[in-house]
Order: structure tokens, then C-alpha cells, then sequence
């Protein structure tokens, strides 16, 4: 493997096509598309200034990196993606990548990345930033702190673990996802989805958990949560209060007490619900 160390670079495409290449300590300025079409490449300790430095490249870590403000688009198109201890303050970043890993990194300007990918794992990733992980498929996240709107939009079969989700309309459209021992605050959570299921989780949202097709909800709590389960097919058991439910299809709740059960659509028959309230 040919190593690079201490070097600046300002030029467009300064190590284009590179293969077993080892970059140490450099900064990428200026230039567009520095390794593009690259494969085989650990990148470390290093910098990227400009646009769309890792374009249809295999094979790629990168570790102890910062993508800065100017690096949009960074990474497109590559697979076998591997991200240790970065940061990067770029938007539209990882999209139509095959084999994405993340760990220990922070997306400051997270609008818009990680799109169209499969096999994608986070671990202990923090992201602002809206539109995170749209039409991505195969995911695994663990320890995710997300303050965006409209994450997971089109996601098919993900899991969720011990994440904090500050969000509005997430997993819309989505298929196949559980979430564990996680808190979502959210806006119109999980509407036009299918198979979501929630476990030991703490919900907050506002007309929530709508038009979902086989919601099913296990030890969880609900906060200031109202309007929750119109149109949905639901299997839901709460540890705790709720502030109201409105016209859910069919199915059963069980909740420790219910402010208000409302059916107004003439079209949904309440005895297709079991609604069970614990509290006498």
C-alpha cells in the first residue's frame, strides 16, 4: 500500500483513481473530486474542503476526519463505506451507497444525507439536520441523537436502538421498522406506513401514529399525545396515560387511562377496536 502524508492539495482530482492508497494528514482544498473512482483507501487524520471528494469509490475508512462546510455532496455512489470519529458540517452527504458503516461521528449539517443507501449501520452518531435516511433500506442504528424533520421517509426494514429523535412526520411511507428503548418526539409520526412497531419507547406527537397498517406498540408510554391512531390497524399496549385516540380501524389499545375515544367517520364501526382502559 503507497502512503501520502502532509500534503495540500489544490488541484482538481489530485489522486484520482488510486488504489491501495493510504492518506495521512492532508487537506484536500480547492479542487473538486479528489478521489474520485478511487478503491482500497484508508483515509486519516485529514481534511476536505471542497466538493465531492469520494465519488464512485470501493472499499473506502476514513478515520479522525473533518468534511468541512464546502465538501457538499461528499460521498456518492460508494460502497464498502466505512466512518470512524469524523465530523462533517456538509449537506446532501452518503447517497446511493451500498455497505455504509458510522460510528462515533457528528453530521453538523445533516440536511439531506444518507439517501437511496442499503446496508447501512450507525452507531453512536449525532445529526442535525432534515430529510436524514430517505429511501434507504437495511439500516441498524444504535445510540442515534437526531434533531431534524422528516427523517426515515421510504425507509424499508430497519432497527432502532437507545436513540433520542427530535423529529416531525417520521417513517412516513416506511416498511418494516422497530424502534426499542428509544424516545420520539414528533409531529404525525409514522403516518402512511406499514409494520412499524415500537417497543419500551417514550412517544411524544401531535395526531401521531395515523393511516399506519399493523402498528403495533409494546410497554410503551405516551406524553402529551392526542388524535393518535385515526386509519390505523393497531396492536397497542401503554404503560401510561393518553390524551385521546380518534377513529382507529381495528384492533386494541390498552392504556392506564384515555382522555377521550372520539369516533366521528360513519364509515369505521368503534366495536372493531377492543379499547381496554386500566385505570377504574
Amino acid at each position: 500500500m503507497s502512503t501520502v502524508k502532509n500534503m495540500l492539495y489544490t488541484e482538481e482530482r489530485p489522486l484520482f483513481m488510486s488504489d491501495g492508497c493510504e492518506v495521512i494528514s492532508c487537506t484536500f482544498k480547492d479542487g473538486e473530486s479528489p478521489l474520485k473512482e478511487s478503491k482500497n483507501i484508508t483515509v486519516k487524520d485529514s481534511n476536505f474542503i471542497w466538493r465531492y471528494p469520494l465519488w464512485y469509490c470501493k472499499n473506502v475508512k476514513v478515520f479522525d476526519t473533518e468534511f468541512g462546510e464546502g465538501s457538499r455532496a461528499g460521498m456518492w455512489y460508494t460502497d464498502n463505506l466505512f466512518l470512524k470519529n469524523c465530523r462533517i458540517a456538509s449537506p446532501k452527504n452518503i447517497r446511493r451507497c451500498d455497505g455504509v458503516h458510522i460510528e462515533d461521528t457528528e453530521f453538523t449539517d445533516g440536511v439531506e444525507t444518507l439517501w437511496a443507501c442499503n446496508n447501512v449501520t450507525l452507531k453512536n452518531v449525532k445529526t442535525k439536520g432534515d430529510y436524514l435516511l430517505m429511501n434507504s433500506e437495511n439500516v441498524y442504528v444504535e445510540s442515534l441523537e437526531l434533531d431534524g424533520k422528516y427523517s426515515f421517509d421510504g425507509v424499508k426494514n430497519v432497527e432502532i436502538r437507545n436513540s433520542r429523535l427530535i423529529t416531525k412526520d417520521a417513517f412516513w411511507n416506511s416498511k418494516n421498522v422497530t424502534v426499542y428503548d428509544s424516545y420520539i418526539f414528533a409531529e404525525y409520526l409514522g403516518w402512511n406506513s406499514e409494520n412499524l412497531t415500537l417497543v419500551n419507547c417514550t412517544i411524544e406527537s401531535l395526531q401521531g401514529l395515523c393511516y399506519i397498517k399493523n402498528l403495533k406498540m409494546v410497554n410503551c408510554k405516551t406524553v402529551n399525545t392526542d388524535l393518535a391512531f385515526e386509519y390505523s390497524t393497531v396492536e397497542v399496549e401503554l404503560d401510561s396515560d393518553i390524551v385521546s385516540i380518534k377513529n382507529p380501524i381495528s384492533g386494541r389499545i390498552s392504556a392506564e387511562s384515555i382522555g377521550e375515544v372520539i369516533f366521528d367517520d360513519k364509515n369505521i364501526n368503534p366495536g372493531d377496536t377492543e379499547i381496554i382502559v386500566k385505570k377504574r
